[in-house]
Parts: C-alpha cells; structure tokens; sequence
C-alpha cells in the first residue's frame, strides 16, 4: 500500500508512466495546477508555498524510497522533482512586485517558464549537470531540478533588466 503511494506520488499520479517525454508532461501538469490554484481558485501564495515546502521535503524520502532498489537512480517515471523545479520560477514570479497579475499575463509568462524550465532540464548547464552526473540519489534528482528552476529565474531578471537597458 505503501509502495503504490509512494510511486503515485513520485509519478504524479501515473503521467510519469507516460512513455515519451514524461518530463515534459509533469512540467506542463505543473504549470496547469499553480495557474488554477493561482488564478483559478484563487489560494493565498503562504498556502501554496506550504504545498510546495512539503512537497519538496517529502520528495527526498519517496525518490529514495523508489530508487532504493532501482539500478537506475534517476529513472523517467519520477518527474515530482519536474514539478519542484518547474514551481520555483512560477512562484516567484507570482509573489514578485506585490501586483495583481491578470491571467492572460500570467499565462504568457507561465509558457516562457515551462519554455525555458525544460530548456535548462535538457541542456543541463552547470551546476545542473554537477548535480544530475554526481549525486545519484534522491538529493541529486531534486537537485539539478531546483538549479533548473533557479537558471529560469535568473534568466528572467536578465531579460527585465537588459529590456530596462534597452527600451
């Protein structure tokens, strides 16, 4: 029993079983689910960031426990840790300069988030690629998401500050 909810968990309900692009897949489900808790339902950014807190610290015990006796330390099924890194740069972005977003606004920079997410999970820059090639359990599958994540919000504040330099 325990065993089933811990790979749910870490499969985000099956759609890592998804044979193609499972990462992918989980990072797109993240974006839907924080739009909808964000501008659908409307959830205080405290409650949402206490969702993600748990989530992230529960994730280093079910990862462990689903690659344990695994040969693989980072197989495609597990893709919580796309949804950690995916929902740092949302997130920011949604707490970021104390206004009200509208949804269509928000939509556009949930796209260049997923966009630029699943850029940096492939091309694996360093220190994503430290993370991914030397820890070969649950901290570095987390990890080289959460670095992921970082580089996208680093990415961000690039862009609005070249864009201020510029226009």
């Amino acid at each position: 029993m325990i065993k089933n909810l811990n790979t749910l968990f870490v499969t985000m309900f099956g759609l890592g079983r998804i044979k193609i692009i499972p990462g992918t897949f989980g990072s797109l489900a993240t974006v839907l689910i924080l739009y909808f808790f964000f501008h659908i339902y409307n959830i205080s950014s405290n409650i949402i960031l206490l969702f993600l807190l748990i989530i992230f610290i529960l994730s280093f015990f079910t990862i462990a426990a689903h690659i344990r006796d695994n040969k693989n330390k980072d197989p495609s099924e597990v893709i919580i840790d796309e949804f950690i890194g995916q929902s740092i740069p949302i997130y920011l972005y949604e707490i970021s300069h104390g206004t009200k977003k509208t949804s269509d606004e928000a939509l556009i920079f949930y796209i260049i988030c997923f966009i630029l997410f699943r850029f940096f999970d492939i091309v694996k820059p360093f220190p994503v690629n430290f993370f991914d090639k030397n820890y070969k359990n649950s901290f570095g599958v987390i990890m080289d998401d959460v670095f992921a994540g970082i580089y996208v919000v680093l990415s961000l504040i690039s862009f609005m500050i070249l864009k201020n330099y510029i226009i």
